[in-house]
């Protein structure tokens, strides 16, 4: 199997592998209970807050474990609307990942006005409308560092010290850029930030909320997390996320040294006047091409590619099985003809040059073979 879908998810890192192994079998007690052997499971989920606060530039009691991503990302929801329940507007943009737009949905249907700030075709933020949506009234901004779908990068530090300047909590879904590119919180202006395990070679199932200031409980029961997200830890996934953490500066590097070089290469061999790749005019993370055939559905592609042994997809994971175009792209302003037959190609640190030669190999000749086909 050559996998290339690294944005959906990522393989758990050896180094991962070795520091979860331990809480299999010998360190499984419950980390809340008063005795010796609970002591080394509590000490481990206080190096893994630890080591996540280090990685982002925050304080190890601002970092929340959670379920992952979705769950960090509504929680940052219900805390900003709770904190300042005056206030009635939100602002994110028009190519959200679906936990951020969901979220501004359900607030939009009990009645606040949500402002979705629209993109260009290269996927950069519309910062003139960005600037214009904010209001006395806005309760949370929310705005994602670098989209899943084409890589774009957002300028998130500038657009949260504009939010901040309004007195305006700020949330980013800093999922894909952690590990792939150097990301901090560099100051107060980002009030909440959603990270996600899974995509920085950690298990699945495991994430954190870091909340800067007041944080309300969005999860009763135990009191765990300092009583705002309750319910036992998940030891292994905490743990685990804690040693991805640690490696996450090491992958920026790889991804900036080897695997910049790979994409490039990707797009070099695999554009043509039937194929182009997205957002080529501005800045995106360094292990994803989003490219986009024309005039041929993109599950057709992704299956003769499967049967090559490939691993791709047609954008989010969450978005798997939609017969509608990427909302990514519709954003963007692209064509159905072009929309449809978007494949999101996707590396890791662990990616190897051959598999992208094989990669390369394969995709030209799949799309000279359907292309063939259509009228």
């Amino acid at each position: 199997m050559i996998y290339l879908d690294n944005n959906a998810t990522t393989r758990i890192a050896p180094e991962v592998r070795t520091a979860i192994e331990p809480f299999l079998e010998d360190h499984y007690a419950n980390p809340s209970s008063p005795y010796t052997p609970a002591r080394k499971t509590s000490l481990a989920i206080a190096d893994a807050r630890a080591a996540v606060a280090d990685l982002l530039g925050a304080r190890p009691e601002e970092v929340i474990f959670t379920s992952g991503g979705t769950e960090s990302t509504n929680a940052a929801f219900h805390a900003a609307t709770t904190l300042q329940p005056e206030k009635r507007h939100i602002v994110t943009s028009t190519v959200e990942h679906s936990a951020t737009l969901e979220s501004a949905r359900h607030y939009e249907k009990s009645g606040y006005r949500v402002t979705y700030v629209p993109v260009d075709g290269e996927g950069r933020l519309d910062e003139e409308a960005y600037l214009r949506s904010l209001s006395p009234d806005t309760a949370l901004v929310s705005l994602m560092a670098a989209n899943n779908e084409s890589g774009v990068i957002f300028p998130v530090h500038r657009l949260a010290q504009a939010a901040a300047g309004r007195g305006i909590p700020f949330h980013c879904d800093a999922t894909q850029a952690i590990g792939k590119i150097p990301f901090r919180l560099d100051g107060p202006a980002i009030t909440y930030l959603s990270l996600s395990g899974h995509k920085i070679h950690a298990p699945k199932g495991v994430g954190a909320l870091i909340a800067r200031g007041t944080c309300p409980p969005f999860l009763l029961g135990g009191g765990q997390e300092q009583g705002r997200r309750s319910g036992t830890e998940n030891v292994l996934g905490i743990v685990g996320l804690g040693a991805a953490a640690q490696l996450a500066p090491s992958g920026c590097t790889i991804m900036e040294q080897s695997i910049q070089p790979l994409i490039d290469r990707i797009e070099s061999k695999c554009t043509c006047p039937h194929v182009r790749a997205v957002g080529t005019g501005t800045r995106r993370l360094p292990n994803t091409s989003f490219l986009l055939v024309q005039g041929v559905a993109a599950e057709a592609v992704l299956a003769l590619l499967d049967m090559e042994g490939i691993c791709c997809s047609s954008g989010s994971a969450c978005a798997s099985g939609a017969t509608e175009p990427s909302h990514v792209l519709t954003a963007m302003g692209m064509s159905p003809d072009w929309a449809g037959g978007a494949i999101r190609v996707t590396l890791s640190r662990y990616t190897l040059p051959a598999e992208v030669e094989t990669f390369i190999h394969n995709f030209p000749a799949i799309v000279d073979r359907l292309r063939g086909q259509v009228p």
